[in-house]
């Protein structure tokens, strides 16, 4: 966070300033800003949220303990440091983000960058903060801080010389993007895909269309839209651009993409495609597992693109990247016992996108092994939803299914449904069963998908694969 007065922060809260200590209404302070007391620094500031196990509040003296200089709390504490005492206090980390973009914009340099998508946000946050971080210096999400809480703290990262601020925009209902956006006011928004992630908060997909339309609305008047060419409900939103007097920057795999992907492959150390970038060829070679990928570098590469970077540049600078994040087609294991933990977070394209990826990268000679758990978030949808990925799962002719928990049993219901009866598709009710055997299943040439949401904890499993076949 840039240099403010506390009186400043103070009026910017809407607060009750409490001085402790030496401090004055003309103290500034400048350290980093965060809700979690074990990551303050010192000269930090706290931000006592409320939580639904456990208090903020709670934790002041700990943060004290670790150099906060000041707290932003819903009630006057005891502690021995200066209080701003505000009604809501995720609020007021909302309005002290906005206060501190807006005045880091105001010298003129900096440049804002929003993203959404039902699916491969963080991905393409990840990649296009490749780009721009050898550009100038650029503020991006930690993991998939994109939401009331973490989208903010991603603002308060933003400093005097900051050039590029990435932000990763999710929801979990409408008009969440609408105000988080809207706190920043984007220069370049893009748009990823409109899928059946979180349908079942938004009550369909025509809701969730309009979710995703808001950062669109939020992005500045005569800024650009970066839009997914491919995507139908994408591509509808271009009217909405254009009577915000935006440009569309669009991409995709089809001929109306300015930023686009001709052939690709996919191998088991990465994928390559030919792109085409405003009518010159190119050739990108990503580390990044999975076809899908492309598709978020593309977007990447439209964005960084559109802010002054050489194509060539954009695209060397993508292809260092090695995971997309972790748990996220993250490869572990060995050559012998090859894991992939895709285990963060899934829906039904997301799923999708990953079984065709374990399938296109396993040879002839090899096995797939694709185990699977829930995918959160899917309301009414989720039955049919979960049958969708085990009708795929045989298709693909996924040589072992392993279903895991519950919320996901449809899957293995359905696999067994489709003929995979004989040993090929097996349920287990948790983590620890699923380990016990698979550490005896598991032989030389097994290519190994861990896929659910982040909810279902597979992840784990996935590291304790990855460990074992080291």
């Amino acid at each position: 966070m840039i240099s403010t007065s506390l009186s400043h922060l103070a009026g910017v809260l809407g607060g009750r300033l409490v001085l402790r200590r030496d401090d004055t209404p003309d103290t500034t302070v400048s350290g980093p800003v965060d809700t979690d007391s074990r990551l303050i620094e010192r000269g930090g500031i706290f931000v006592a949220k409320p939580g639904e196990t456990t208090d903020g509040h709670l934790f002041v003296g700990t943060a004290i303990e670790r150099g906060a200089v000041l707290a932003i709390v819903e009630r006057e504490l005891a502690e021995e440091v200066s209080q701003v005492v505000v009604d809501d206090v995720i609020e007021a980390l909302a309005a002290l983000a906005r206060d501190n973009v807006a005045r880091v914009r105001a010298a003129g340099a900096l440049k804002i960058v929003g993203i959404t998508g039902s699916n491969g946000k963080t991905t393409t946050k990840n990649m296009l903060a490749r780009i721009l971080e050898d550009e100038g210096p650029t503020v991006a999400p930690r993991a998939s801080f994109n939401n009331e809480v973490g989208a903010p703290l991603t603002m308060l990262r933003v400093e005097d010389d900051t050039r590029f601020l990435v932000s990763e925009f999710g929801a979990s209902a409408p008009g969440a993007i609408a105000r988080l956006a809207g706190l920043v006011t984007p220069d370049i928004g893009v748009v990823l895909m409109v899928g059946m992630a979180h349908a079942g908060g938004f009550g369909g997909i025509e809701s969730t269309f309009h979710a995703k339309s808001e950062l669109v609305t939020a992005t500045r008047e005569g800024g650009l839209a970066v839009l997914n060419a491919d995507d139908p409900r994408v591509a509808a939103m271009e009217p909405i651009a254009r009577q915000r007097g935006q440009d569309v920057r669009w991409f995709g795999r089809g001929e109306r993409a300015v930023v686009r992907a001709l052939d690709v492959e996919v191998t088991a150390s990465g994928t390559r495609a030919d792109l085409v970038v405003d009518g010159q060829a190119h050739t990108l070679t990503l580390r990044v597992l999975g076809e899908h990928h492309v598709m978020n570098a593309l977007a990447a590469i439209a964005a960084a693109t559109a802010l002054g970077v050489s194509a060539a540049d954009a695209i060397a600078r993508v292809e260092t990247l090695e995971i997309a994040e972790r748990w996220r087609m993250q490869p572990m294991g060995s050559d012998r016992v090859r894991i992939i933990n895709d285990a963060y977070n899934a829906s039904p394209d997301s799923m999708s996108a990953a079984l065709r990826t374990l399938a296109q990268i396993t040879g002839p000679d090899e096995r797939t092994v694709a185990v699977l758990g829930a995918m959160s978030e899917l309301g009414e949808y989720a039955d049919e939803e979960h049958d969708r990925v085990g009708l795929l799962a045989v298709r693909l002719r996924i040589q072992r299914i392993v279903v895991i928990g519950p919320e996901a049993r449809r899957m293995y219901l359905e696999a067994i449904a489709q003929g995979s009866w004989d040993g090929e598709a097996v349920f287990f009710a948790d983590a620890d069963a699923a380990y016990d055997y698979l550490s005896t299943e598991l032989r030389d040439g097994d290519r190994v998908l861990v896929k659910s949401s982040n909810s279902a904890g597979l992840r784990h499993l996935g590291d304790r694969l990855g460990e074992l076949f080291a």
